[in-house]
């Protein structure tokens, strides 16, 4: 008797759990959105200096270590 009470608990309280929990994925999907929207942008706006500012570091990297 114990038994089907302490099944008859849980099972409800997963019922309960499973109704209220619905998720949030339209929140992530305008995040995602966004933030790739943002990257977008910054790139477009500034991609000769991102471009340069890479290359830049890359030679520096790769002219200390060819050099030693």
């Amino acid at each position: 008797m114990l038994r089907r009470l302490i099944a008859n608990v849980y099972g409800r309280h997963l019922r309960v759990r499973r109704a209220t929990e619905r998720g949030d994925v339209p929140g992530w999907v305008m995040i995602t959105v966004m933030t790739a929207g943002l990257v977008t942008l910054i790139f477009g706006v500034f991609s000769d200096k991102i471009t340069d500012a890479i290359s830049s570091a890359i030679d520096q990297v790769t002219s200390d270590t060819s050099g030693s």
